[in-house]
């Protein structure tokens, strides 16, 4: 085999990484909050389709809960190709709901199907409130899920009312739950939060020896980061 067609074979077995958003669309993120969050999606979209990354392919799915809670695609679109539709706010705040649905599609039967294999995924949960249903129930199932135990996983609290208890419990630690109180520092953490789960989730290793797919190494780094970057803000204004 020459060495063109050796690359070729190397380039399509990448294996796949996926990007999960879980937008709380709720009424109460009407306005400004739901604004900032389609402006910031659509920001990051490009720089996430030019991570330049030889291991992994990234895919982009977006789960949104109100009263209920609905997958935007059927399927995970890879970034090259993803196009982000403006997410409207009404209605109430079906966390459970969405946890049950994600649970669903973190399954080789869903959406982490590919022949080459998946590295573990990234999930970004962003929410302003309280759960208006049982949330509990769907957080222990998915507590249960391999995939949901081996992910990446971020949350930002949009506002002083958001229930930053719910999100640590998503994330499993403190450190990944991020606080912003204005438009414009919302905008930033999500572009810098979306950037940095694509960059590390999509490396097969983040330290030598490590094989940090299966361990809890990439989500260390993810917290370092953020809480770095967090302290590099000055988010003090009252906002929300």
């Amino acid at each position: 085999m020459n060495g063109g067609n050796f690359l070729d074979v190397e380039a399509i077995s990448r294996r796949t990484m996926v990007l999960i958003f879980i937008v709380d669309t709720s009424g109460s993120m009407d306005g400004e909050k739901i604004g900032a969050v389609n402006e910031a999606i659509r920001e990051v979209i490009p720089e996430i389709k030019n991570i330049n990354n030889a291991d992994a392919k990234i895919k982009i799915a977006v789960l949104d809960f109100s009263s209920g809670a609905k997958w935007i695609y059927n399927k995970p679109i890879e970034a090259e190709n993803f196009s982000w539709s403006n997410l409207d706010a009404a209605g109430m705040t079906d966390m459970g709901k969405a946890f049950k649905l994600l649970n669903e599609k973190l399954s080789r039967t869903g959406f982490m199907n590919e022949a080459e294999g998946s590295y573990a995924p990234c999930l970004f949960l962003m929410s302003d409130g309280e759960p208006t249903d049982d949330y509990k129930s769907g957080l222990n199932d998915l507590k249960q899920n391999k995939w949901f135990k081996a992910a990446i996983k971020v949350a930002v609290a949009i506002g002083s009312d958001a229930n930053t208890e719910v999100l640590k419990e998503f994330t499993g630690n403190s450190e990944c739950v991020l606080t912003v109180r204005t438009p414009e520092a919302l905008k930033k953490m999500i572009v810098f939060a979306s950037m940095t789960v694509s960059q590390i989730g999509s490396k097969s290793r983040i330290s030598s020896g490590s094989d940090s797919d299966e361990n809890p190494e990439k989500q260390a780094a993810v917290a370092q980061q953020m809480q770095e970057y967090t302290q590099s803000q000055t988010d003090n204004d009252e906002g929300w």
